[in-house]
């Protein structure tokens, strides 16, 4: 492209974005008639023609600018308008569909397609659509308020707003609605609750400003950071077995089979894990992982696995329980972290602890003691250390909180999984 060219199309841009559309229109119809394969001019005059309601001419325009360049995004957007203008539905979705195969960041495209599938009767499809644009766009700061969307967008943005503030709700309810058939809703009060300061609808207001979860906050249980033996019937039982499960750590302990680190990324073990003499190192052997059974090593250790399987786990499809033999090689530092709900809590029993290792919940600080259960609701902020030269092995596992029903452990485990396949929904749009 040469130096005029360049000028050319700057200066009719500039025009244009001034909001000179006829000088940006009439600059770009004398580039054409010396070089009628000009990209940018094509397309400025079909965004004219687009602004008079002329689609045939701004079909014509674009048609020709993305036969020239098959990975203008932008062109393919705007056919998608003006097959929209036109009334063409199919072609217009298709061209939405093509754009943003071509930029997936073209926000503005994923609204409008949202806008065209809800016209064509695909009010879950525009749903996701719809989602991801906002999410998506407001992650990079803009249509978060009046001020960062630009005016000609603004019903559009509000009608999306509207539609997945709607859709979501409605999405998550369903996942309810079962167990409120069979239990009633006032046994799942809470749970809708719950969803409901999940959605922003209503304010967590608890009695602990230090309980802080993630995810989601569950209303009117009890704020602990360490709770008491007596809460727990198991725990006895649990404590018996420690001979047992020691003995099965012994057989694995150095064994690479079957261990797995339990940050799953490097970045996420810079951001975790410190090294008081070196490199920390944090793994394990998973008998859950995000819910999933490891079936070795649950063989490889009976009488642990038996022992977990007595104990009220979290059972949540694709989410929980974590249950392992958390290994801290020495000198591993676990820095301050939250987790995700106060619906769990974590429970450790303490199998191999070495002088001047610890675990910090909130402001009380526990000493662990081999074959001593602690649970700790670790939405409060917590860390761990093993200040030793030797290497501490705690068996992690997640627990329902004791002050849940029975109905609403059950409604849980099928609402948490319903958020995480919204948001896959969304990821897939």
């Amino acid at each position: 492209m040469s130096a005029r060219r360049d000028g050319a199309c700057a200066e009719a841009l500039q025009l244009f974005r001034g909001g000179q559309v006829l000088a940006a229109e009439q600059a770009c119809l004398r580039r054409l008639e010396t070089d009628p394969d000009d990209i940018e001019a094509l397309k400025i005059v079909a965004v004219a023609a687009l602004r008079r309601g002329d689609a045939v001419r701004a079909i014509a325009k674009l048609a020709r600018a993305a036969a020239l360049d098959p990975k203008d995004a932008i062109a393919r957007y705007h056919l998608a308008r003006a097959h929209e203008m036109a009334g063409n539905d199919i072609a217009s979705l298709a061209w939405y569909d093509t754009a943003l195969q071509l930029a997936p960041q073209l926000h503005v495209a994923r609204l409008g397609y949202g806008a065209a599938l809800e016209r064509a009767g695909h009010p879950e499809r525009a749903l996701w659509q719809w989602a991801r644009a906002l999410r998506d766009a407001q992650a990079a700061g803009r249509w978060t308020d009046a001020d960062s969307t630009p005016s000609g967008l603004r019903p559009l943005v509000e009608r999306a707003v509207r539609a997945v503030r709607l859709g979501r709700r409605d999405w998550l309810a369903r996942a309810l609605e079962p167990f409120e058939a069979r239990c009633g809703t006032a046994a799942l009060a809470r749970v809708r609750r719950a969803l409901a300061i999940y959605l922003g609808e209503e304010h967590a207001q608890g009695p602990d400003p230090r309980q802080q979860p993630t995810f989601l906050w569950f209303p009117d249980l009890p704020p602990t950071p360490v709770f008491e033996r007596s809460d727990f019937e198991w725990i006895d039982a649990l404590e018996a077995r420690a001979a047992a499960i020691r003995g099965e750590l012994g057989a694995l302990l150095g064994n690479p089979v079957g261990r797995e680190r339990v940050f799953d990324s490097a970045a996420l073990e810079r951001e975790n894990l410190r090294g008081l003499r070196g490199a920390p190192d944090w793994s394990g052997y998973y008998f859950y992982r995000h819910g999933e059974r490891r079936a070795e090593n649950c063989a490889r250790c009976p009488a642990t696995a038996q022992a977990l399987d007595a104990v009220p786990l979290s059972r949540v499809p694709g989410h929980g329980p974590e249950a392992l033999f958390s290994v801290f090689a020495p000198g591993t530092h676990l820095l301050p972290h939250r987790g995700v709900t106060n619906t769990r809590l974590v429970g450790h029993l303490p199998l191999v602890v070495p002088a001047d290792c610890a675990l910090r919940v909130g402001d009380r600080l526990h000493v662990w003691r081999e074959g001593e259960v602690v649970v700790f609701d670790d939405t409060y902020e917590h860390e761990a250390w093993n200040r030793s030269d030797e290497t501490r092995v705690v068996l992690i596992f997640d627990i329902w909180n004791p002050h849940l029903t029975p109905a609403e452990c059950e409604a849980l485990a099928a609402l948490v999984p319903a958020i995480g396949e919204f948001r896959m929904a969304v990821d897939a749009a």
